[in-house]
């Protein structure tokens, strides 16, 4: 897909990856609506790179709907989603012989999977609307994030973990649902970087993260490296269905 002159949505659009893709689908010349809960840090972001900014907590499901009402009507139809949103909330399943609260699951799954698909369903709706004229014609695209702990899991992430598996599960399915539409569904699951997700995580749980060395480079991984593998999979048609990896060859133990 051209990016120029599409309409893009991106959810956690204030920082990190999501800051990162919105400034590089601004700098490929779409229209960007920047997503994120938190209203007064997306409008700072806005200010700085551009874009229209727009209050969104993921899990509110009338108010995602009014959002995208929003961006249709001041930008035009969504065209382009990225879903960035998520939270990483560390915490074994039982401590200290007690369980956990069942409401850090949930906040988590939430977010980071009900989040994914409330805003999909949303883009899908309007994507679904586009004129095609012949059956190579692409009506939308989605990338969504998952995380290499959908696969490598470790010890204390098991909300996170199953959080993230979930979306990229979503991936195959959901390409092929959509496929007679004209839109493709992607996943990319980063490894170790450097955002203020991990990088504000409790100082034993980012010691643990951040320990962790792939093979090539040996270092966390940068937001623009991400959003350069967001790009990719814009403007390639068949890339479809599929969970990318980005993580340096990083496979992580069970524990460090």
């Amino acid at each position: 897909m051209d990016i120029r002159n599409r309409t893009a949505a991106v959810t956690g659009a204030a920082s990190g990856l999501g800051r990162a893709v919105a400034e590089m689908l601004l700098r490929a010349g779409a229209r960007v609506a920047l997503l994120d809960r938190s209203a007064e840090a997306v409008a700072a972001t806005a200010a700085s790179v551009g874009g229209r900014a727009m209050a969104l907590d993921v899990t509110d499901e009338a108010g995602a709907v009014a959002v995208f009402d929003k961006i249709r009507a001041e930008l035009g139809p969504v065209s382009i989603l990225v879903n960035c949103a998520g939270i990483a909330q560390p915490g074994s399943v039982v401590r200290k012989g007690l369980p956990m609260p069942l409401d850090e699951f949930r906040q988590v799954v939430e977010v980071n999977l009900l989040g994914t698909i409330n805003t999909m369903r949303l883009a899908v709706e309007q994507m679904a609307a586009t004129p095609r004229t012949t059956t190579d014609d692409e009506a939308g695209v989605i990338v969504n994030t998952a995380s290499i702990a959908a696969f490598d899991g470790q010890i204390g992430q098991a909300a996170y973990a199953a959080s993230k598996a979930g979306v990229a599960a979503l991936t195959l399915p959901m390409a092929r649902e959509l496929g007679d539409l004209g839109i493709r569904v992607m996943c990319v699951a980063p490894g170790v970087f450097a955002t203020p997700m991990t990088l504000d995580l409790p100082q034993k749980s980012r010691d643990v993260v951040f320990a962790a060395k792939p093979p090539f480079p040996q270092r966390p991984g940068r937001p623009e490296e991400f959003a350069s593998v967001v790009r990719s999979i814009i403007e390639a048609p068949m890339l479809n269905g599929e969970v990318i990896r980005l993580d340096g060859g990083l496979r992580m133990p069970a524990r460090l």
